[in-house]
């Protein structure tokens, strides 16, 4: 167990016309005490405490596992037994620190919402089966916002693909997809969100605070022990891999090193290897039950193609934990539509008006691209169109029509779609009307109206590396 974790909310909150996220930075201080030593603590300045009656339930395993061990709590036991658990906080923390230069060194991510791993930068034949195992769960867990920890069949997948240089396949693994870079001949691997696999597909609005209150939600003594803790962590690294222990270790086969090593007894290794027998035996009888109850259950949820709640003007989203959408309508349009086209330059200027501006009740929904959008955008630059903009405004009124304005939109976001690699276009978000058409791909600055501000920012709720490591 860490004795600091970081825990991100569940909501999200917009104060000011900002974003923020704040986690809650749990610190465990009393890990190394006994239960025996609070007790003692409590009773000697005569402090009342609090017993939880879960504690006893024998439902848990953490349970079992502190009532069995009770009964073997010598004074040589309970020493090594410690012994064990230093030398894998030491390795986590060799893990931990290791993980972060690999992600500093050769992670770029991108604002359309995936990342780039640079693979001859980061050099994988020379890195330890756990800290690569650990540095590609840490990506693809930023990717696709699901804190599930990686094992097992997919872990052992993953690190074979990583260390297979140059990359020449596809392959789709924990809510991810995983494929070579564009144009780096295999040298350089994508990490896209996989629209195909569960995730979370509510559209879910911002919580608005005052100034009095987003005060209160991050106080300035949080930052001063966040920066405490960090400077902990700055002087007591673990720099040498000597020092962490079990690097080469898979977890069942921890005590056997430990025993290897004299850090525990052939005493305790044996009471330790009949508990764990014990408790796997209860685990797995455990596991049939609960089989043999869900056989019925089958199939899979995938993200829908459309998410069912409107995005009314003005409002903010957060979509999939990843991006934050917002849209209005503007009576006044801007004169620098689109940079670098003097066509739109020439004739768009002042206060024009748009004719669907207008429009009543307007409302958009929030969707992931598909391939329908990419050729509707094709097909929109081929339309018929007018030379001049002035050809476009209707009589008497002086308004526009949107026919060309869309036309031109198309052409510029054509452009900047070819530089995204078709992996990371199918989990961009774009807006669409109750009827499907397509009003706005934010992130490559389409929209259909030069009436219509959308935006699309990339703002993961959990970061990459998963925010604090156990530092303390």
């Amino acid at each position: 167990m860490a004795f600091t974790s970081q825990v991100f909310s569940s909501h999200t909150n917009f104060c000011n016309n900002d974003w923020k996220n704040h986690s809650v930075l749990l610190v465990r201080p009393l890990l190394d005490f006994s239960k025996e030593d609070m007790y003692k603590i409590c009773q000697g300045s005569n402090r009342d405490w609090v017993e939880d009656p879960t504690n006893r339930s024998p439902l848990f395993a953490r349970n079992r596992i502190r009532a069995s061990l009770g009964n073997l709590l010598s004074g040589t036991f309970n020493s090594e037994l410690q012994a064990v658990i230093s030398a894998c906080r030491r390795t986590r923390i060799y893990v931990d620190q290791i993980c972060n230069s690999l992600i500093k060194q050769s992670i770029t991510v991108m604002d359309q919402g995936y990342a780039v791993i640079n693979l001859k930068t980061l050099n994988p034949s020379k890195i330890e089966d756990i800290c690569l195992s650990k540095f590609i769960t840490l990506v693809l867990q930023f990717v696709s916002q699901r804190q599930r920890p990686i094992r097992g069949s997919t872990s052992k997948l993953l690190l074979q693909y990583i260390r297979t240089i140059p990359c020449k396949i596809s392959l789709t693994a924990a809510g991810c997809y995983i494929c070579p870079a564009p144009g780096s001949k295999g040298f350089e691997a994508l990490v896209c969100c996989s629209v195909y696999c569960p995730l979370p597909s509510n559209a879910e609005s911002f919580r608005t605070f005052s100034n009095v209150e987003e005060k209160h939600c991050f106080s300035d003594e949080l930052e001063q022990i966040i920066a405490n803790g960090r400077s902990y962590s700055n002087n007591n690294l673990v720099t040498d891999s000597s020092q962490a222990q079990f690097l080469d270790m898979r977890s069942q086969s921890v005590l056997d090193e430990a025993r290897r090593l004299d850090v525990i007894s052939e005493s305790t290794y044996r009471n330790i290897i009949s508990l764990q027998r014990e408790e796997v035996s209860h685990f797995k009888s455990k596991t049939d039950e609960v089989a043999s109850g869900c056989e019925s259950k089958q199939g899979t949820e995938h993200i829908a193609a459309f998410l069912s709640e409107p995005l009314l003007p003005g409002q903010t989203c957060y979509f999939m934990n990843r991006f934050i959408i917002s849209w209005k309508l503007s009576k006044e349009i801007s004169s620098n539509w689109f940079r670098g086209e003097p066509l739109s330059l020439s004739y768009l200027q002042g206060d024009c008006h748009c004719c669907c501006v207008n429009e009543d009740e307007m409302v958009a929904k929030v969707r992931t691209m598909i391939d329908a959008d990419w050729l509707y955008l094709a097909e929109l630059t081929k339309w018929p169109h007018s030379d001049n903009f002035e050809a476009t405004r209707l009589p008497l009124t002086g308004k526009i029509t949107c026919l060309d304005y869309s036309r031109l939109s198309a052409k510029v976001a054509l452009k900047s779609l070819k530089s995204i690699p078709v992996a990371a276009r199918k989990s961009m978000p774009l807006l669409v009307d109750d009827h499907g058409r397509l009003l706005s791909i934010p992130s490559i600055g389409f929209k259909h109206c030069p009436c219509m501000k959308a935006s699309s920012v990339f703002k993961p709720r959990v970061p990459l590396g998963g925010g604090h490591s156990s530092f303390l």
